[in-house]
Formats: C-alpha cells, structure tokens, sequence
C-alpha cells in the first residue's frame, strides 16, 4: 500500500514537473520603464530630463514611494533646489514605504544639507535598525555625516 501510494506522489510530481517545464521559463514583471528612463537620466544626470519623468510618473501613480524617492532626488540635485519639493516627497515615500532604505539615505543627506544634522542623524538611526547587517545606505548617509560634522 505504502508503494503503491509512493508510486502515486511520484506520477503527480513528474506530471506537475513536465507540465511546468511546457510552459516555458517564468515571466518576471517587466521593469518599470518610466523608472528605467529615469535611471538613466540620473546616471546621465540629466537632472530635468528625470524631474520630467518622475513628476509625470508620480502624478499617474501617487502611490509608489520609489518614484516620489527619486523625483526628490533629481530635485535634489539641481542647482537651486526646492528643498521644501524635496523633503515634501521623500516624506512621502517614507509614508508609503516606512523601510524604504534609499529614502532614508536620501533625505538624511537632504537634511544635512539643510544643516540639520540631528534629523540626519535620526535617519542614520533607522537605518541601522532597518540593515541586519550593515547596508550600502547606512555607510554612505554616515560617510556624509562625517564629512558634514569635520567642515569648520
């Protein structure tokens, strides 16, 4: 009985085994590609070529912390930044996505510029909490604060 049962598990694996190969590999989700673009616009730092993206980006789809993260960072980035259009979206983003570990990096870096390094250093605190082990976001935002404590 036990063999014939043995027999029967072995027939449903095979059949499940050769009806998921038929099908090919898996598809993965597609990449975003108004992220893609501005990705690249970043990489580019084409800094307005992302704003454009990103903006149109976050107002189809307010929900997603990762496009209020990075419009926050190509507004960041510009020569005369709005910083209360900066930290009005990585906020967001943080609401959205509270261990968003790249906002957390980013708007630590925006409040150093800011000169408020207590708030900075908040976020250097929840990244330590969010990292198990030490994470890229963590070491760059204490890199940065660092580099900002040693200015005169």
């Amino acid at each position: 009985m036990v063999t014939a049962l043995y027999r029967s598990l072995l027939a449903v694996l095979a059949m499940t085994t050769l009806a998921t190969a038929a099908d090919g590999p898996r598809s993965r989700t597609p990449e975003d590609q108004d992220l893609s673009d501005a990705r690249a616009r970043i990489e580019a730092k084409d800094w307005p070529g992302a704003m454009d993206i990103l903006g149109k980006a976050v107002a189809r789809d307010p929900g997603n912390a990762e496009y209020h993260n990075l419009f926050a960072y190509s507004v960041r980035h510009t020569a005369n930044p709005d910083m209360n259009v900066v930290f009005q979206h990585y906020r967001e983003a943080l609401r959205i996505a509270p261990q968003h570990r790249g906002a957390h990096e980013y708007i630590g870096e925006a409040y150093l510029m800011v000169g408020d390094l207590p708030k900075a250093k908040e976020h250097l605190a929840a990244l330590d909490k969010l990292c198990f082990f030490s994470c890229a976001e963590y070491r760059d935002l204490k890199k940065a604060i660092e580099r900002h404590e040693k200015k005169p």
